[in-house]
């Protein structure tokens, strides 16, 4: 894949964190998407360390 796609990838999902961020706290539904949304984050971030 192309280092240019993942960083878009890891911009898209960086964004998805920060637009559901929230003071108040989430739901478990929330909570379960945002542990999603960081595991995919770490595994794009492993990905363009190895390409590095």
């Amino acid at each position: 894949m192309p280092a240019a796609r993942l960083d878009v990838i890891h911009d898209c999902l960086a964004l998805a964190l920060d637009a559901t961020e929230r003071p108040a706290g989430y739901t478990r539904t929330e909570r379960e998407a945002r542990s999603y949304i960081r595991s995919a984050l770490r595994q794009t971030c492993k990905l363009m360390e190895a390409r590095a």
